[in-house]
Protein backbone atom coordinates (compact mmCIF):
# COMPACT_ATOMS: atom_id res chain seq x y z
CA UNK A 1 0.00 0.00 0.00
CA UNK A 2 1.06 3.13 -0.62
CA UNK A 3 1.41 6.42 0.99
CA UNK A 4 -1.54 7.83 -0.60
CA UNK A 5 -3.04 4.68 0.02
CA UNK A 6 -2.69 4.70 3.35
CA UNK A 7 -3.81 7.69 4.19
CA UNK A 8 -6.93 7.81 1.98
CA UNK A 9 -7.38 5.01 4.31
CA UNK A 10 -7.29 6.99 7.77
CA UNK A 11 -9.46 9.31 6.58
CA UNK A 12 -12.33 7.75 4.68
CA UNK A 13 -14.84 7.71 7.63
CA UNK A 14 -16.09 4.20 8.83
CA UNK A 15 -19.96 4.87 8.06
CA UNK A 16 -21.32 7.01 5.09
CA UNK A 17 -24.44 8.96 6.25
CA UNK A 18 -26.63 10.56 2.97
CA UNK A 19 -29.56 13.42 4.11
CA UNK A 20 -30.92 16.16 2.40
CA UNK A 21 -31.50 19.27 4.61
CA UNK A 22 -35.41 18.81 3.75
CA UNK A 23 -36.97 16.90 6.26
CA UNK A 24 -39.96 15.04 4.98
CA UNK A 25 -42.39 17.08 7.17
CA UNK A 26 -44.69 18.27 4.19
CA UNK A 27 -43.81 22.31 4.57
CA UNK A 28 -43.50 23.38 1.17
CA UNK A 29 -45.03 26.28 -0.46
CA UNK A 30 -44.42 28.78 -3.67
CA UNK A 31 -44.37 31.82 -1.05
CA UNK A 32 -40.66 31.17 -0.14
CA UNK A 33 -40.25 31.79 -3.74
CA UNK A 34 -42.42 34.27 -4.36
CA UNK A 35 -40.72 36.42 -1.37
CA UNK A 36 -37.38 36.42 -2.83
CA UNK A 37 -38.67 37.12 -6.42
CA UNK A 38 -40.50 39.96 -4.90
CA UNK A 39 -36.82 41.12 -3.60
CA UNK A 40 -35.69 40.74 -6.80
CA UNK A 41 -37.98 43.11 -8.43
CA UNK A 42 -38.05 45.84 -5.58
CA UNK A 43 -34.79 45.89 -5.93
CA UNK A 44 -34.57 46.16 -9.95
CA UNK A 45 -37.07 48.95 -9.19
CA UNK A 46 -34.17 50.35 -6.47
CA UNK A 47 -31.76 49.71 -9.44
CA UNK A 48 -33.71 52.13 -11.78
CA UNK A 49 -34.00 55.20 -9.12
CA UNK A 50 -30.27 54.51 -7.08
CA UNK A 51 -30.10 58.70 -6.97
CA UNK A 52 -33.16 58.45 -4.87
CA UNK A 53 -32.57 55.96 -2.58
CA UNK A 54 -29.05 55.53 -1.99
CA UNK A 55 -27.76 56.47 1.26
CA UNK A 56 -25.72 60.12 2.05
CA UNK A 57 -22.11 59.90 0.68
CA UNK A 58 -22.63 56.77 -1.36
CA UNK A 59 -22.31 57.00 -4.96
CA UNK A 60 -25.06 55.87 -7.34
CA UNK A 61 -22.17 53.49 -8.89
CA UNK A 62 -21.79 52.16 -5.44
CA UNK A 63 -25.88 51.53 -4.71
CA UNK A 64 -26.05 50.22 -8.04
CA UNK A 65 -23.28 47.48 -7.01
CA UNK A 66 -25.15 46.64 -4.05
CA UNK A 67 -28.31 46.54 -5.63
CA UNK A 68 -26.88 43.83 -8.38
CA UNK A 69 -25.48 42.09 -5.69
CA UNK A 70 -28.77 41.39 -3.57
CA UNK A 71 -30.77 40.70 -6.51
CA UNK A 72 -28.47 38.37 -7.55
CA UNK A 73 -28.25 36.16 -4.57
CA UNK A 74 -31.84 36.69 -4.06
CA UNK A 75 -32.74 35.32 -7.94
CA UNK A 76 -30.37 32.44 -7.02
CA UNK A 77 -32.40 31.38 -3.61
CA UNK A 78 -35.77 31.67 -6.33
CA UNK A 79 -34.05 28.78 -8.33
CA UNK A 80 -33.27 26.80 -5.19
CA UNK A 81 -36.99 27.20 -3.66
CA UNK A 82 -38.31 26.22 -7.04
CA UNK A 83 -36.16 22.83 -7.37
CA UNK A 84 -36.94 22.07 -4.36
CA UNK A 85 -41.30 22.32 -4.99
CA UNK A 86 -40.02 20.60 -8.34
CA UNK A 87 -37.87 17.47 -6.92
CA UNK A 88 -39.42 17.06 -3.19
CA UNK A 89 -42.91 18.45 -3.05
CA UNK A 90 -44.13 17.57 -6.50
CA UNK A 91 -44.91 13.91 -7.85
CA UNK A 92 -45.81 11.67 -10.57
CA UNK A 93 -49.26 11.82 -9.97
CA UNK A 94 -49.23 15.20 -9.57
CA UNK A 95 -47.19 15.99 -13.26
CA UNK A 96 -50.43 13.38 -14.36
CA UNK A 97 -53.45 15.52 -13.69
CA UNK A 98 -51.22 18.76 -14.17
CA UNK A 99 -49.04 18.06 -17.26
CA UNK A 100 -47.44 21.79 -17.96
CA UNK A 101 -45.95 21.68 -14.29
CA UNK A 102 -42.53 20.78 -16.37
CA UNK A 103 -43.07 23.59 -18.39
CA UNK A 104 -44.07 26.03 -16.10
CA UNK A 105 -40.70 24.90 -13.64
CA UNK A 106 -38.47 25.31 -16.47
CA UNK A 107 -40.07 28.94 -17.33
CA UNK A 108 -39.86 30.12 -13.71
CA UNK A 109 -36.87 28.86 -12.94
CA UNK A 110 -35.74 30.54 -16.47
CA UNK A 111 -36.81 33.66 -15.82
CA UNK A 112 -35.05 33.37 -12.21
CA UNK A 113 -31.84 33.22 -14.20
CA UNK A 114 -32.70 36.09 -16.21
CA UNK A 115 -33.33 38.26 -13.47
CA UNK A 116 -29.58 37.89 -12.40
CA UNK A 117 -28.99 39.82 -15.43
CA UNK A 118 -31.54 41.93 -15.72
CA UNK A 119 -32.20 45.29 -13.86
CA UNK A 120 -35.41 45.60 -15.41
CA UNK A 121 -38.58 45.43 -12.93
CA UNK A 122 -41.29 44.20 -15.65
CA UNK A 123 -38.50 41.17 -15.60
CA UNK A 124 -38.98 40.95 -12.73
CA UNK A 125 -42.61 40.56 -12.96
CA UNK A 126 -42.11 38.09 -15.30
CA UNK A 127 -41.01 35.84 -12.45
CA UNK A 128 -43.71 36.77 -10.13
CA UNK A 129 -46.27 36.20 -12.85
CA UNK A 130 -44.39 32.28 -13.32
CA UNK A 131 -44.31 31.92 -9.67
CA UNK A 132 -47.84 32.59 -9.95
CA UNK A 133 -48.71 30.21 -12.16
CA UNK A 134 -46.75 27.53 -10.39
CA UNK A 135 -48.52 28.42 -7.22
CA UNK A 136 -51.66 27.89 -8.61
CA UNK A 137 -51.25 24.20 -9.26
CA UNK A 138 -49.59 23.14 -6.23
CA UNK A 139 -52.53 24.83 -4.59
CA UNK A 140 -54.49 22.95 -6.43
CA UNK A 141 -52.80 19.80 -5.47
CA UNK A 142 -53.36 20.61 -1.93
CA UNK A 143 -57.20 20.09 -2.13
Amino acid sequence: MNIRAAIDALLRPSAVGHAHCDLPCGVYDPAQARIEAESVKATQERYQKADQFKSAGETVEDYRARCLSIKEARAHMVKEHLWVLWTDYFKPEHLEKHPSLHQLFWTATKEAGAAKKSQDPAQGQKLLDAIAEIDKVFWETKK
